[in-house]
C-alpha cells in the first residue's frame, strides 16, 4: 500500500476566490485552507470520474444485465450456494 508520505507530489500555486468570512473562520479554527481545498477538489474529481465512467459504460452494463435476466448467470449450475 502506498501512503501519502511515499508519493512525490508536484504542487502548483493557484489563486482562489473564497468568501472572506469563511476564510476568517477557517483561520480562526486552525484549518489549513490549502489542504481542505485540495481534499475537497480531489473528492469532486473522483466523483466526476465515477459518474463519467458510469455514463460511458451504461450501455455495456445494461446489456450484461439484460443477458443475465434472459439467460441467468453464466456457470450458475456450478454454484453451490
Amino acid at each position: 500500500m502506498v501512503t501519502n508520505s511515499q508519493v512525490t507530489s508536484h504542487k502548483k500555486r493557484t489563486n482562489l476566490s473564497i468568501d472572506n468570512q469563511l476564510l476568517c473562520d477557517a483561520k480562526l479554527l486552525g484549518i489549513n485552507v490549502s489542504q481542505a481545498a485540495e481534499a475537497r477538489l480531489a473528492q469532486a474529481v473522483k466523483l466526476q470520474k465515477q459518474q463519467r465512467w458510469l455514463e460511458e459504460n451504461n450501455q455495456a452494463i445494461e446489456s450484461s444485465n439484460d443477458f443475465v435476466t434472459h439467460h441467468g448467470l453464466p456457470l450458475a449450475k456450478y454454484r453451490h450456494f
